[in-house]
């Protein structure tokens, strides 16, 4: 995002925007209606089933109408502009209805449109879907034909704008992380991530590819005419009062340009380790960690683990105006108050290692490295924790114990690795059985056949699934849930660690020490929290490593 670029507004997502309204202001909009002697609502008003059935969906969509009631034959009609006799006289050729045009703030008009049409950017995309008049129907096979000034203006276009703030919005109040936006042959494909999985969206027309990526690049400030480099960039947008940055990246590829949003809504976001699904045993340890005075401790797992989030929940939780803590990240994802957050900039020279050098001139009592990539790094982090600093940072491992392994196949010696380390998280995320629709059930011998004996004696003949309601989306899931692994270093896995043993011996010196990922998962499942199914999907890398 480019400095000059202001936040975009919720009221842009829930409605139309001012470009929409005939180039009047809602203000002067309002003026118009009254001088003309139309209605206009200042607060919401309710819609008869009977009177909205008459248009469908799209139609709806397209002109910007809701129908509120019939009053004998004629036909009462809330509408975002007012002034727009086209759309009521096409509304009343439609119905065969006299048609009164009545006047409705947008927020409303937003709410009641929801509420009887759902209005969703699939909605949007089949009222655009035969629109193709802006295009040439040549240029609908031949995308590299259109200039970057036939795409800006293309992009500028109200249904356009209308379009992408509807995926946005559809996405924020789906909770989804990301917005996938992918170009094919012959169709544009949109998928929305929710709860770790992907969600395949009605697509929009292929002829509109290239307005709708050129609109999503001039939104984060991306350069529109260059469309065969990855580019990145930043879109600041306010949601039901609340703010809400996306983060935008696309590449080339054969057909177009992908894209991916990455939703970062802080309101979202839970910064509380019991919330995370952390169970109250490893909270008492994650705390005794913590609050070491120096040391270093490792979160590991793969992207998208939620390791990130993990150790914001802790930094947050040690947090105190008498420690100073510094974060360098790839990129800051969420601001955390009284901390100092420093993104990696590898343009100019700011990487991980050489940040952290800077940091430890900053007098810190505590850091936090976003990863430890390299040898340079590993050999900066240990020195530091040595030195009297408290030391949080996070690697990609299967399980706890191979971070050790890691550290060393960095070039770290193992017996520094075995001074400084004082704690070792491995998670995964699954998703959480939906709260309002589960229920318990008989195992079925499939289920059973999946865990060991010691396994199925936890839950007794007994599992928890989510039927599935309005609240889930019918999928039985609703958010996610962590699986933790977590080793406290003490005296002899210390001295194993020193003597260079190997992570399956580690294991061995470790096996009674500590709660495994899957086990983890299994216990949350016993309480209903999540499935059997998704503990072993997410933890299966995991219990390989466990042999």
């Amino acid at each position: 995002m480019t400095p000059d670029q202001e936040p975009i507004e919720s009221e842009q997502l829930l409605a139309t925007q001012e470009s929409s309204l005939g180039g009047n202001t809602e203000d002067e909009i309002r003026e118009r209606c009254r001088v003309l002697g139309l209605t206009w609502h200042e607060r919401p008003t309710q819609a008869d089933p009977a009177a909205t059935s008459l248009i469908e969906a799209d139609v709806a969509v397209r002109l910007r109408v809701v129908p509120l009631r019939l009053e004998g034959s004629r036909l009462i009609l809330a509408m975002l502009d007012p002034l727009d006799t086209d759309a009521a006289d096409e509304i009343a050729t439609l119905t065969g209805k006299p048609v009164t045009r009545e006047g409705m703030e947008k927020k409303h008009f937003s709410e009641l449109m929801r509420e009887h049409y759902g209005t969703t950017a699939s909605k949007m995309a089949d009222a655009l879907a035969g629109s193709s008049e802006d295009l040439d129907d040549d240029l609908e096979h031949n995308l590299e034909a259109i200039e970057a000034d036939d795409i800006h203006r293309m992009a500028e276009e109200p249904t356009l704008i209308n379009l992408v703030n509807l995926i946005l919005l559809e996405a924020i109040q789906g909770r989804a992380s990301d917005v996938h936006i992918e170009p094919f042959e012959n169709e544009l494909t949109v998928r929305y991530r929710i709860d770790g999985l992907l969600h395949t969206q009605k697509p929009p027309p292929k002829h509109l590819q290239p307005a709708l990526i050129g609109r999503i690049k001039i939104m984060s400030g991306m350069n529109i005419a260059e469309r065969y480099v990855p580019q990145d960039g930043k879109i600041a947008l306010r949601f039901e009062g609340r703010k809400v940055d996306i983060r935008v990246s696309t590449v080339p590829t054969l057909y177009g340009e992908s894209v991916v949003m990455r939703i970062l809504d802080k309101t979202s976001l839970s910064l509380d380790l019991e919330t995370l699904g952390m169970r109250t045993e490893l909270i008492s340890t994650m705390d005794e960690l913590i609050q070491k005075p120096h040391g270093m401790v490792l979160v590991t797992g793969p992207t998208g683990s939620g390791k990130t989030t993990t150790l914001y929940a802790s930094l947050t939780r040690l947090y105190d105006p008498s420690k100073k803590i510094i974060t360098i990240e790839d990129p800051v994802e969420y601001e955390l108050g009284g901390i100092n957050q420093i993104p990696v900039n590898p343009k100019r020279g700011l990487s991980f290692a050489s940040g952290l050098r800077s940091i430890l001139r900053l007098d810190p009592d505590v850091v936090f490295v976003g990863e430890v990539r390299d040898g340079e790094t590993a050999d900066i982090a240990i020195r530091s924790a040595l030195t009297g600093h408290l030391i949080f940072s996070t690697l990609h491992t299967n399980d706890a114990i191979s971070s050790i392994g890691r550290l060393v196949d960095m070039g770290a010696e193992p017996f520094l690795v075995a001074s400084v380390l004082e704690g070792l998280l491995a998670q995964r995320l699954g998703r959480r059985t939906c709260p309002h629709c589960r229920e318990q059930v008989p195992m079925t011998d499939e289920q059973g056949q999946r865990l060991r004996s010691d396994e199925r004696d936890m839950f007794d003949g007994r599992v928890w699934h989510g039927v599935g309601c309005e609240k889930c989306n019918n999928t039985g899931y609703l958010g996610r849930i962590g699986y933790f692994e977590l080793l406290k270093i003490n005296g002899p896995l210390r001295a194993a660690i020193s003597s260079g043993m190997s992570s399956n011996d580690l294991r061995d010196v470790a096996r009674n020490d500590y709660v495994t990922m899957r086990q983890d998962g299994l216990l949350r499942a016993v309480e209903g929290e999540t499935t059997i199914a998704e503990v072993l999907r997410a933890t299966q890398d995991a219990d390989d490593m466990e042999g």
